[in-house]
């Protein structure tokens, strides 16, 4: 189990430092970062001068990404056009992403999960049918659509809810926005669940259980969800990273200040230090959580060894 994690740790280097190449590059093509500081009207050009030289933007392009690469290390993520540090910016954002991350991650946990058991154990008769048909429906529906539509009736029409969140966002404000962020993915659990189910279900180990005299319950929970759990525990470890990162429509909805908010001012204005900032972090997220997740296949199915 060691030796694999130091060589899962060894990989993760070069794929860290070709995902933040790739993206450094993306973000610099996106346009001039010194015309999106100044507005709608162009800088002059020795106001242009002196911010690029105190941005470090009059450098070479593979210069500016080997300084920031440099500075990371130091904790230094640079500092934002308004002259802010980008680490608080990201003290302040991740905190809230990461609490609508976790109420969307719960909901998919407990309810994609229930579902797709109750359909898998039931395939082809009308609870199978309405699921699958209204699981069908939420991922046909965009996410801004849904956020939107909840929004005007929760919180608008019948006043259930406060429209936007508040600057603290809570768990109970982020009740609702983190639905509508999992919605979505909690579909797709459900759907995978189903399937994984259904297949285990007619496997050898079950109807041996089954032929033992096993209890109902002790057969679904300790055979056959154990082993059925590994490709939708893959879809949710993955998923994590693409919730904090794509949580820009419904935080916009919403109005909750977190990562998506962050993200979107900084490509708005061609902030290039907030924007590869904050998915440098995201990369992060994205390699732990794969690596996280391998080593619970273990934990599920005590047969998986890591040589």
């Amino acid at each position: 189990m060691g030796r694999y994690v130091v060589r899962r740790l060894l990989q993760m280097i070069p794929v860290f430092v070709g995902a933040t190449l790739l993206i450094f590059l993306m973000v610099n093509v996106m346009g001039d970062p010194i015309a999106g500081l100044c507005g709608e009207r162009a800088c002059d050009p020795a106001t242009a001068a002196q911010l690029k030289k105190e941005f470090g933007l009059d450098k070479p392009l593979w210069q500016q990404y080997l300084t920031y690469m440099g500075n990371i290390f130091t904790g230094d993520f640079g500092t934002a056009f308004n002259g802010q540090p980008v680490t608080e910016l990201m003290a302040t954002a991740f905190p809230v992403t990461i609490r609508l991350t976790v109420v969307a991650i719960l909901f998919e946990i407990v309810i994609g999960i229930t579902l797709g058991v109750i359909t898998g154990l039931h395939r082809g008769r009308p609870v199978d049918t309405g699921v699958l048909l209204a699981t069908l429906v939420v991922i046909s529906v965009p996410t801004f659509v849904t956020g939107l539509l909840l929004q005007l009736l929760l919180g608008v029409q019948w006043h259930w809810i406060q429209p936007s969140v508040s600057q603290d966002a809570t768990l109970g404000e982020l009740i609702v926005p983190g639905l509508v962020l999992a919605a979505v993915s909690l579909a797709y659990v459900t759907r995978l669940t189903r399937t994984s189910i259904a297949e285990n279900k007619r496997s050898d180990y079950v109807r041996t259980a089954i032929a033992k005299g096993l209890p109902r319950r002790r057969v679904i929970t300790r055979h056959l969800l154990r082993n059925s759990l590994i490709p939708v525990v893959t879809f949710i470890g993955t998923d994590i990273g693409a919730l904090m990162g794509g949580a820009i429509a419904t935080e916009r909805i919403f109005n909750i200040h977190g990562v998506g908010y962050q993200l979107y001012q900084g490509i708005l204005r061609h902030n290039t230090q907030t924007v590869v900032g904050f998915v440098t972090v995201l990369v992060l997220v994205f390699l732990v959580a794969n690596l996280l997740v391998d080593l619970l296949y273990a934990v599920l199915d005590p047969r998986i060894r890591y040589a």
